[in-house]
């Protein structure tokens, strides 16, 4: 077998996989049709948690010095703020979101990948993939037009929204394409700026206006305008892949397909305009650095795997930009998925309960991020003038309410994701104050972060103990080989390489963990 793990797209994405992968062991190769990576600043914002999980991997600092600190998200409607979200209570040691464009998230994903040994092939195109069942077979065009057959272990579309292996599989892309029109830009603004260290959104009796740190005096403006069916098409794309052979239970129905018409470009006094009527007095734009026009796609897969393919990211789910999800649900997508492949790949693991999971963990999390992102856009494009009324004064005392702000903060920086219902998760202990199986175990500063180094490893928080010694002992693969502070006293938490907690179990007893690493490596053994 050539590789193990073939990645096709190298957007965010793909190179978090091809990067988690890499410092794991795991031989990969990671390929993309594209000449190069983008120039624009697309996906704007790197969230507390992704950053948590990009500190196992060393980078996160390097993401930090180059982007701006993001403290706090306010909701104004013309001068009365109706509501203020502050995000330096959340426990983390990222205590804030990222401004960050996605160019330069980009970068910095390639330079770490560079880093450890991989390096993006691009300009080379997937054109046919065969599961075998044992193996996935891939034929990749080169761009003097050479084609190489090559065998992996494993094919994971990091593709996109356009996904040409989500097509070729027949996986439907069920969703909506949302009945309202939106403009981009990306300017430099002066005169009554908005807190640089804020997201801030204006609700107008027009329609919504979203203003966004990008760095220094450039800023993003998001709005959405008057709904219109004389947009122009989108060009045709190029034929996908063939996936050989095709599944007779696939249905091969692909929404994506139907592309929504393209929104017009706006012009700079266009946007101008908008601004003036909705947002603060005397800001004023110039130098535009990216103007587009776009409707909103909300849609998903049902199933992320398909026999030895997966799917991840914009592949697997597209959302509303309300929230700025997208990307950062993504990014988690493939590092769920990488310790997953790791342990598989070295023979550790439990692959059937592995491989099921990351679908069964993955899927809710898109289904809940596309749900809220949904809500917010409609809460926020709301015309009726009465509604607007209603709307604004409810909004007013929800925010009012400390429960609901902290909720409200841990939802749009993600500590709060989680895998309740996870394959993965085993028993839990009662009466203990710490976290359940499923839930995030907060980093702790000054410690490294679970997962951290080259090898995908759970981590014990437990007082010492012969008990607890004898699991070191018998578990040097799985378990990383010192043990670190209980989260409160009378109990031991096993903890995955991702940071998500899989067992709890009472410091007097802790056969429930023993049987789940022992049943854990029993499975490995026998796959």
């Amino acid at each position: 077998m050539d590789k193990q793990v073939l990645v096709v797209g190298a957007g965010p994405v793909g190179l978090t996989m091809a990067a988690e992968l890499a410092r794991y062991g795991v031989s990969v190769r990671i390929v993309d049709k594209a000449a190069q990576r983008t120039d624009k600043s697309k996906a704007l914002v790197v969230w507390t948690r992704t950053l948590e999980l990009l500190d196992r991997a060393g980078c996160a600092d390097r993401f930090v010095a180059a982007g701006q600190k993001l403290v706090a998200a306010s909701i104004l409607t013309g001068d009365r703020t109706i509501g203020h979200i502050s995000l330096t209570a959340v426990l983390s040691v990222y205590p804030f979101a990222l401004a960050l464009p996605q160019s330069e998230t980009e970068r910095l994903l390639e330079e770490h990948l560079a880093g450890l040994g991989v390096a993006v092939e691009r300009s080379v195109e997937l054109l046919h993939f065969t599961d075998t069942g044992g193996a996935v077979s891939s034929t990749l065009r080169h761009p003097d037009g050479r084609e190489e057959m090559l065998e992996t272990a494993w094919l994971i579309a990091c593709d996109g929204a356009h996904s040409t292996v989500r097509h070729a599989l027949g996986l439907r892309f069920d969703g909506d394409t949302l009945p309202s029109d939106w403009i981009l830009a990306d300017v430099h603004l002066s005169g009554a700026r908005p807190p640089a260290s804020e997201m801030t959104a204006y609700w107008h009796e027009d329609g919504v206006l979203a203003v966004l740190p990008i760095s220094g005096d450039r800023y993003r403006i998001i709005a959405d305008v008057p709904h219109t069916d004389a947009s122009r098409a989108d060009p045709p794309r190029a034929d996908p892949p063939r996936a050989d052979p095709p599944r007779a239970d696939s249905p091969r129905a692909d929404a994506s397909r139907a592309d929504p018409p393209r929104v017009s470009d706006p012009t700079l006094d266009e946007v101008q305009a908008i601004v003036d009527r909705r947002g603060p007095v005397g800001l004023e734009l110039s130098d535009s650095v990216w103007l587009s026009g776009f409707r909103i796609n909300e849609r998903k897969v049902a199933n992320y795997r398909s026999g030895r393919i997966f799917v991840a990211g914009d592949a697997a789910h597209v959302h509303s930009p309300a929230g700025g999800q997208g990307m950062n649900t993504g990014m988690q997508d493939a590092i769920n998925l990488a310790w997953k492949l790791a342990l598989i790949c070295s023979g550790t693991g439990n692959a059937a309960k592995l491989l099921d999971s990351y679908s069964a963990e993955r899927s809710p999390v898109g289904a809940q991020v596309l749900a809220t992102s949904g809500r917010l856009t409609a809460v926020g494009v709301m015309h009726n003038r009465a509604a607007q009324v209603v709307r604004n004064l409810v909004a007013s005392f929800l925010f009012g309410l400390a429960p609901l702000q902290r909720a409200m903060a841990e939802t749009m920086t993600e500590v709060s994701v989680g895998y309740p219902h996870s394959p993965l998760n085993g028993p839990a202990a009662s009466g203990l104050d710490g976290p359940s199986p499923g839930d995030r175990a907060a980093p702790v500063a000054g410690q490294p972060p679970v997962g951290a180094g080259g090898t995908p490893r759970f981590a014990l928080f437990a007082a010492p103990g012969e008990a607890v010694s004898d699991l070191l002992r018998q578990h040097p693969n799985l378990l990383e080989p010192a043990v670190r502070a209980p989260f409160s006293r009378g109990g031991v938490w096993l903890v995955r390489p991702d940071g998500y907690t899989a067992c709890v179990a009472a410091a007097a007893d802790i056969a429930p963990i023993a049987n789940y690493l022992r049943d854990f490596g029993a499975a490995a053994s026998a796959g």
